[in-house]
């Protein structure tokens, strides 16, 4: 299916590895042109050669988002280099318990997960607002709908860029741009390396490209009409509401 993203432009924050990298490369393979974003030179350059390697321009920017400017310099960044999609993929991932949790951890967990998004998205919403179109497709996490005990303060965090998204999709409508949110179950990158129970319901584990394939369909054309949700990419691991 031609997902008609051809000549669009991305900024995946957060896509010098894991699922954030599977998505900048999904999105050259259907024709975007990919902005990578990430911490490591390396690691950074490495994903965009793949990315141009599918025919489309790739540039690198660098940058700690939780440092003071940095993210919207990044979004300044994307702005210029014709970024109509935006894809908040980055955020750190730590445990903690209710036991062993003390404030300092639950503010490295906002402050790594949920400002960065704000402040990037704040920066590039205006362009986007100007062209009439625009995507802002955030990544969530099963766990802040039903969070293992040891990750509360991740899940808290996660939770709060739901529901973060939903606002922004009230506050966009009529504008032509969509906020969504896509939500990843257990995914693995080493199979040799997975609990069993992982991928029980679907029959296999999650990867990083299933999650890239449903942030492609919401970052296209296709889904106009498509606004204001969390979608679920578990395997059906988190159960119904």
């Amino acid at each position: 299916m031609d997902l008609r993203l051809a000549g669009q432009g991305a900024l995946v924050t957060g896509s010098s590895a894991g699922i954030g990298a599977a998505i900048a490369e999904t999105l050259a393979g259907e024709g975007c042109d990919v902005l990578v974003h990430g911490r490591d030179a390396a690691a950074a350059a490495a994903v965009a050669e793949r990315v141009a390697a599918r025919g489309v321009r790739a540039e690198v920017v660098l940058g700690d988002l939780t440092e003071p400017g940095v993210a919207e310099q990044v979004a300044v960044t994307a702005r210029d280099f014709g970024a109509r999609i935006l894809v908040n993929s980055a955020g750190p991932f730590a445990e903690h318990d209710w036991e062993t949790s003390g404030p300092a951890d639950w503010r490295a967990a906002f402050e790594g997960n949920v400002l960065p998004t704000v402040r990037v998205t704040q920066t590039l919403l205006p362009s986007l607002r100007q062209h009439g179109w625009g995507r802002v497709i955030t990544i969530g996490s099963r766990a802040q709908r039903t969070p293992p005990h040891d990750t509360v303060t991740y899940s808290a965090a996660r939770a709060a860029v739901v529901n973060m998204t939903t606002s922004l999709a009230h506050h966009l409508a009529g504008t032509g741009v969509t906020a969504n949110c896509v939500s990843p179950g257990i995914i693995v990158t080493d199979e040799e390396r997975i609990d069993g129970s992982a991928g029980e319901r679907a029959g296999r584990p999650g990867r990083p490209e299933d999650i890239a394939a449903a942030v492609a369909y919401l970052a296209s054309p296709l889904a106009d009409y498509v606004n204001g949700i969390e979608l679920r990419v578990d395997g059906g691991i988190t159960g119904s509401p």
